[in-house]
């Protein structure tokens, strides 16, 4: 356990110093809640967010997880450049074992993920708790935590798993804004699942049901805001998310170091 603590550490202080970078993604994702979330409140029907006080608020828990997302999707860019410049050498040249390595790198990037959107998610409790008066219990926040971290892991091992994929930075590239448009964009982070089930065709309707991303915004808001209600679904298919895709990515990762 001590030698994945360093490699956590490692790629902590690693992440750290993209810090106008941080600053600059945080400043878009206030950005995305302050200046569309509130433009987007005067233009969509009233209708489609019936159940809650207006757009504005059901936004803001997608919110967390569009920080959380884009943060723990960093590491594998971070991956894909060591591969290619073969910097994955002088990681095996260290005294710690390939599944050390492998456990690491996808806590770490999970970890980063969480820690990046923790403010956000502070802002977002705040701004329900204004138009909600709802306050969330301690088992309550720590549930949405965990389906974050969750996710976060998850997200981790995915872009680990693209990363090692190719040698190829374009086709990395490529790959990772065709995973974020379906993910985010065929999801509830944006819309209710009733406009999209209304809206898109019965296949993309399906894939944002059982997104984890959808789970994740549809858990926050289960807690923070009263509705949807909440579902073990919306857990374990965050926890699912989460398992199968770090265990993916630790087997990439093990195969990859050892060409």
């Amino acid at each position: 356990m001590k030698t994945i603590l360093y490699v956590v550490e490692r790629d902590f202080k690693y992440f750290f110093r993209y810090k106008w970078w941080i600053a600059g993604m945080i400043s878009m994702n206030l950005a995305d809640l302050l200046i569309m979330a509130v433009v987007y409140t005067g233009m969509v029907s009233q209708e489609i967010t019936q159940q809650y006080v207006s757009y504005f608020v059901f936004f803001a828990p997608g919110l967390t997880i569009t920080a959380l997302f884009a943060a723990a999707f960093m590491i594998g860019r971070e991956i894909n450049m060591e591969v290619r410049r073969e910097i994955s050498h002088y990681m095996l040249s260290l005294p710690i074992k390939r599944w050390e390595l492998a456990i690491g790198r996808v806590l770490a990037g999970g970890f980063r993920g969480l820690v990046y959107m923790t403010p956000l998610l502070i802002t977002t409790i705040t701004i329900t708790h204004v138009f909600t008066n709802v306050v969330p219990s301690p088992l309550q926040l720590l549930s949405i935590v965990a389906a974050l971290l969750f996710i976060s892991i998850g997200t981790s091992g995915l872009s680990i798993s693209l990363a090692i994929s190719t040698t190829s930075f374009e086709k990395y590239i490529t790959a990772r804004s065709v995973v974020y448009y379906v993910l985010f964009f065929c999801s509830t982070v944006f819309y209710p699942i009733d406009l999209i089930q209304s809206a898109l065709p019965q296949t993309l309707a399906l894939v944002a049901q059982y997104n984890p991303l959808s789970a994740g915004a549809d858990l926050s808001r289960a807690f923070l805001l009263g509705y949807p209600p909440f579902s073990a679904f919306m857990f374990l298919d965050v926890v699912a998310f989460g398992l199968v895709f770090a265990l993916v990515a630790m087997l990439a990762y093990m195969k990859v170091t050892q060409k």
